[in-house]
C-alpha cells in the first residue's frame, strides 16, 4: 500500500464530504428517511457516501470497499479493505447538534492500521500519517495545502481520577453501571467516533460501549486510536478487536488509554 497516497485521498474525501454534509446540515429543511433496521437516514449520508465511494474506487480499484450506505452489495468476509461510514451520528445531525463524523479507514489483516475523522461541523480533523503515526490538524481546511498538525498521544491516565466518555445517543443503565467500577473524576458526553478521537487526544482516559455498533462505525476512529498509542479490546473478555467479521457486526467495547486498569464485564 502507498500509505503517502492513502493519506492524501482520505484527507480530500473527508473534507470534500464533510463540506457537502455541511451544505445540507445548513439548509432549512432535509429529508429523513428510516432504514430497514428503523436507522436514519438522509441525504447528507447518501451524498457524502457517493461522493467518498467514487474517490475510493478511483484510486484504489482492486481493494474491497465496504460502506455503511452500501452495505447489502459487498463480500461479506474480507480481511483488507476500505470501510467507510459517511456520516457517523446521523442523529446529531437530524437534531443538529454537532456531534456527527466522516469516516475512512484502512483494514490490513483485520486490523485498522490507517483512518480519518473530520468533524466539520466542529471544525476537528484527526487522521493516520504515512508514518503510522496519528496527528489534528488545524483549520481551516484546504483541500490541496496541510494546515499546522499537532502529534497525538493519549494520556497517562490516573485509576483514582480518570476522565471517561460515553455515547450522547446510546447511554444506558448498563453502560452507568460498568463505568461505575471506576473511579472517574470527570465523565463527557459525545456523539460518534469522536469519542475515540478523544482518548487519542489525552482529553479522555476511557470509552466503554455496551451497545450495537458496526465495523464502520468504529475503524476509522480506532484507527487513529491505535495511532495514537490507545487500544480497542471486546468488552466481554479483554480480546483483541478485529475487523472483517461476517456481516460486519462489532461485539461491545473498550477503548482506552494503556494504564487504565481495566475492570471485568
Amino acid at each position: 500500500m502507498e500509505f503517502d497516497r492513502l493519506e492524501a485521498v482520505f484527507r480530500r474525501l473527508a473534507l470534500a464530504a464533510g463540506d457537502r454534509i455541511m451544505e445540507i446540515y445548513g439548509a432549512e429543511d432535509f429529508a429523513v428517511r428510516s432504514k430497514a433496521d428503523a436507522s436514519p437516514v438522509t441525504e447528507a449520508d447518501e451524498a457524502a457516501d457517493a461522493l467518498i465511494s467514487a474517490g475510493l474506487r478511483e484510486a484504489f480499484p482492486d481493494l474491497p470497499l465496504v460502506t455503511e450506505e452500501q452495505a447489502g452489495t459487498h463480500e461479506q468476509e474480507v480481511s483488507t479493505f476500505l470501510i467507510v461510514d459517511p456520516l457517523d451520528g446521523t442523529k446529531e445531525f437530524v437534531q443538529r447538534r454537532g456531534d456527527f463524523t466522516v469516516n475512512i479507514a484502512y483494514v490490513e489483516a483485520g486490523v485498522p492500521i490507517r483512518g480519518v475523522v473530520y468533524a466539520p461541523a466542529k471544525g476537528r480533523l484527526f487522521y493516520t500519517r504515512a508514518d503510522g503515526t496519528a496527528v489534528e490538524e488545524a483549520g481551516p481546511f484546504d483541500p490541496v495545502q496541510v494546515g499546522r498538525l499537532t502529534p497525538l498521544a493519549v494520556s497517562t491516565p490516573d485509576n483514582t481520577a480518570l476522565m471517561v466518555v460515553a455515547s450522547k445517543s446510546h447511554r444506558d443503565a448498563a453502560t452507568d453501571d460498568y463505568i461505575a467500577k471506576y473511579a472517574v473524576k470527570d465523565m463527557t458526553s459525545a456523539g460518534s467516533s469522536l469519542k475515540f478521537c478523544l482518548v487519542a487526544t489525552g482529553e479522555a482516559d476511557l470509552y466503554p460501549r455496551l451497545g450495537r455498533t458496526m465495523e464502520w462505525d468504529t475503524a476509522a476512529g480506532d484507527a487513529v486510536l491505535r495511532a495514537a498509542g490507545g487500544r480497542m479490546v471486546r468488552f466481554e473478555d479483554h480480546a483483541p478487536f478485529t475487523y472483517g467479521k461476517p456481516g460486519f457486526a462489532n461485539s461491545f467495547f473498550i477503548a482506552y488509554a494503556p494504564g487504565v486498569a481495566l475492570k471485568e464485564a
